[in-house]
């Protein structure tokens, strides 16, 4: 609600253009759209930037939650390096963050209950990361015996990175464990698969796909994925204990 409140209160709306085509519904006639493409993050948050500075009420929309690999970071970024001024006195810039909810949380809903216990999100895009960090990071991970939640696992430019985090992650895993694949998470269309680790297929994985991958105690009951938080195994059958 505090999205769609504070959309209907802006002259512009700055995006990638899919998302303005999603956020359409909630938009009024009279303001403007400034569309682009993928890759262009920096464009976008240069322009709301300048447009702010103007005296106009701009939204950057994004996919998600804003400050979840999306948009809110490089906002800040490029105010930062450009030292604008940022607070909320008179003639100084007011940027707020509207909180979304984040892949991983619609994601999980989808497969069962994967993230109930300790977690970890990595992004395998290496167009800002040296992937030899991504790999330290998935290495470290699996051997601390996290749930690991991959964001942008595969796209046409980046065919490989999937099946080498998979190999990486069966150095310190069970190839058993289960592994969730939430496809266009929140959206019409959205779809949970429960696999395996040893039978992960990255081929069969899209740019809308988040993979959801267990620690070594999730399991699967019929068709839903369960990490679970230790309740049972501490507090046994009883139905009294307040935590």
């Amino acid at each position: 609600m505090a999205a769609k409140k504070a959309l209907s209160q802006v002259d512009t709306v700055i995006g990638y253009k899919l998302y303005l085509e999603q956020a359409a519904p909630l938009l009024s006639p009279n303001v403007k759209l400034e569309s682009s493409g993928m890759t262009a993050e920096t464009k976008r948050a240069e322009e709301a930037l300048a447009r702010a500075m103007k005296g106009e009420r701009v939204a950057v929309v994004s996919g998600g939650d804003p400050g979840v690999y999306a948009m809110a970071g490089v906002v800040f970024e490029v105010a930062a390096d450009r030292k604008l001024p940022l607070g909320t006195d008179p003639g100084e810039l007011k940027i707020t963050v509207v909180a979304g909810t984040p892949a991983l949380t619609n994601g999980a809903a989808l497969l069962g209950a994967p993230i109930t216990h300790d977690f970890c999100a990595i992004s395998l895009s290496d167009r800002l990361t040296d992937w030899e960090l991504i790999k330290k990071r998935l290495t470290l991970a699996s051997r601390g015996d996290f749930v690991i939640i991959l964001y942008n696992p595969r796209s046409h430019g980046r065919a490989t990175q999937l099946g080498e985090a998979k190999s990486i992650l069966l150095e310190n895993m069970s190839p058993d464990t289960p592994v969730g694949l939430a496809s266009r998470c929140g959206r019409d269309g959205q779809n949970g698969t429960i696999v395996t680790l040893g039978t992960l297929e990255p081929e069969e994985v899209d740019m809308q796909t988040l993979v959801i991958i267990g620690n070594s105690t999730t399991f699967v009951y019929r068709n839903h994925m369960i990490t679970p938080r230790g309740y049972l195994s501490k507090y046994g059958d009883s139905q009294s204990q307040e935590v």
